[in-house]
């Protein structure tokens, strides 16, 4: 079957996922190989202040965009020498790019937007391989959100008859995906729920340093603060009916202080964060649900970093005691390859002529054919 590799790097900005997938039509993926790149903290320092940035330079730009290149090619090389697969077995490469900026709705009234920074040109250079790449910008221009992508590749793998199943994206923010089961017609609906590892991951470097507060347990030691969560439940973001995706440009460290009395001890703020984050994903399944007048799903699959956490984990059972939580490693997927996985399908799906946006859930006005070509 044709060979496919994803390349993925998410808000968390630790480096670059890398899957070897198997995609032929009316096959399910499979995952042939995997490598994590990680990224080097000079890089990482950088990225963080382009996406942080209110104006950025042309020059800074361009050398954020050809270190991560050059990061992006290191990657696929060693998931090619792991997996002993030479460069010219590989159909494409399907290149997310690293999002610096993510505005479906523009901003102070200009046009819509969302920013990769990635150079496909490049990559086809230093890997000698095809690239798909720019995956997100048409479904923009068809008038959709651009985001979530993912759904029309959870549905390639997960979707089966007789069961209503969810997967639950937990990166820097958090993404749902609601399958229907294969008897019914209707495609599936996914949409951002709010932030994820975003704020707890920025609010723990605040207050113990480090990138992220390990298995939860920070949070685990404090207590919900429940008027701090009222307050922050109240943002109109998580009550409006989807199509929506959002990013750091909404969820930020500013957000939350504008929220806090100034008398919460930091760990309660932790806690009260992680909750934020099972309610709003309960509030976003919720919604999902009363759209398509859908029973309890008969299981939940966590997939991104934020699978690895057993206290988000345990808040969420919690949550949604109908729906019990499976390990997408039964299933044949773990949990922290779906999203490079996700692209390695999408540049199949380019190469195929297949549209991959779902209109049902970025709200674009069709189906259209993602990404650009760059042949090797």
């Amino acid at each position: 079957m044709p060979l496919f590799i994803g390349l993925m790097s998410g808000t968390s900005l630790d480096g670059i996922d890398a899957a070897l997938v198997e995609v032929a039509p009316d096959q399910v993926p499979r995952l042939c190989a995997t490598h994590a790149e990680p990224m080097p903290e000079a890089l990482r320092d950088r990225l963080w202040r382009l996406c942080h940035a209110q104006q950025a330079s042309f020059a800074d730009l361009a050398a954020a965009e050809d270190a991560f290149c050059h990061l992006q090619a290191d990657a696929v090389t060693r998931l090619l020498a792991i997996s002993a697969t030479p460069p010219g077995a590989i159909t494409a490469i399907g290149s997310h790019g690293q999002t610096i900026e993510h505005a479906p709705q523009g901003h102070e009234g200009g046009p819509a937007y969302t920013l990769q920074l990635d150079n496909p040109s490049l990559l086809a250079e230093l890997t000698g391989c095809a690239v798909v790449a720019d995956f997100r910008r048409r479904d923009l221009a068809a008038g959709g959100q651009a985001a979530p992508l993912a759904p029309a590749f959870h549905q390639a793998l997960f979707r089966v008859a007789g069961e209503w199943r969810l997967v639950l994206n937990l990166g820097g923010f958090a993404n749902l995906t609601l399958l229907p089961p294969t008897e019914d017609a209707r495609p599936p609906l996914g949409f951002d729920t709010g932030p994820a590892n975003a704020l707890l991951d920025a609010w723990h470097a605040r207050h113990r340093g480090g990138r992220f507060d390990a298995a939860g347990a920070w949070a685990a030691s404090g207590r919900v603060d429940e008027a701090l969560l009222e307050r922050l439940l109240a943002e109109p973001f998580f009550h409006h009916p989807p199509p929506r995706s959002t990013g750091r440009e909404r969820f930020h460290l500013d957000w939350l202080d504008d929220h806090l009395t100034g008398k919460e001890a930091p760990e309660d703020v932790q806690a009260t964060l992680a909750e934020l984050t099972a309610a709003s994903v309960a509030l976003g399944i919720g919604m999902a649900r009363e759209r398509f007048a859908a029973p309890p799903a008969a299981r939940l699959i966590p997939c991104g970093g934020g699978a690895h956490n057993p206290d988000l984990l345990a808040r969420l059972a919690c949550r949604l005691p109908e729906t019990p939580l499976e390990d997408g490693g039964d299933l044949g997927w773990p949990a922290d390859w779906l999203e490079a996985g996700a692209f390695a399908w999408l540049a199949w799906a380019r190469l195929a002529h297949h549209p991959a946006n779902v209109p049902s859930v970025t709200g674009a006005t069709a189906p259209r054919i993602l990404g650009g070509v760059y042949p090797a």
